[in-house]
């Protein structure tokens, strides 16, 4: 059992986010509800207002954790390899994407209501947690592509960015939509999450280096 208040406080933010990790992979962000949240947890329902006040501050803090575990990934990456060439630093970073499936699913859903319903405090726990997600990546390209000027890592880390929002959508299809596509006359192509992201980041680096 924890000890001390900022343990404990500690403990019961992590058990409410786990809970809602677990519940997100089965149902969809609209369909949890608080009181989901908190029969999956060892406490009352209403402790979680102590916490957090809206479910879209439990969802922000769960997909804040899957940023430090992306920035933990990059600076591994950074730590373990003395030098990669473009083709391997592609390939290592569509690995590191790869890795972190639910990243990538809250990153292309709900972002919006998770933020908009948030309080100011937790907003900028997130953004600090992305905004070293930026500065991991600007890390690796310092490393391994020592030939870009800033201007040259703007222009990788703003096309990546946008591009790894439609990751999900398009590496992850249900069977409806399949289906919805097939009907519609639309030939679909499965690509996995390393396969879309390694093309993509090999291409983007070839034409800045």
């Amino acid at each position: 059992m924890p000890k001390g208040s900022a343990e404990l406080t500690r403990a019961r933010k992590e058990e409410i986010i786990s809970a809602c990790r677990k519940l997100y992979e089965t149902m969809s962000f609209k369909e949890i509800t608080l009181k989901d949240i908190g029969q999956e947890t060892s406490f009352t329902r209403t402790s979680i207002y102590n916490y957090f006040e809206t479910k879209e501050e439990i969802f922000l803090a769960l997909f804040q954790q899957e940023y430090e575990l992306f920035v933990r990934d990059l600076d591994a990456l950074c730590a373990e390899e003395e030098a990669l060439s473009p083709e391997e630093l592609a390939a290592a970073l569509a690995r590191a994407l790869e890795s972190r499936p639910l990243m990538l699913k809250l990153l292309s859903m709900n972002l919006y209501d998770m933020e908009a319903n948030s309080r100011m405090e937790r907003l900028v726990e997130f953004k600090i947690a992305y905004g070293a997600s930026v500065a991991a990546l600007d890390r690796c390209l310092q490393k391994f592509v020592p030939s870009l000027d800033e201007a040259g890592r703007q222009s990788f880390l703003y096309s990546l960015l946008p591009f790894v929002y439609g990751l999900y959508p398009y590496t992850v299809v249900t069977e409806k939509q399949r289906e919805a596509m097939e009907e519609a006359g639309i030939s679909y192509v499965y690509m996995s999450t390393y396969d879309m992201a390694y093309t993509f980041l090999r291409t983007l680096l070839g034409g800045l280096i």
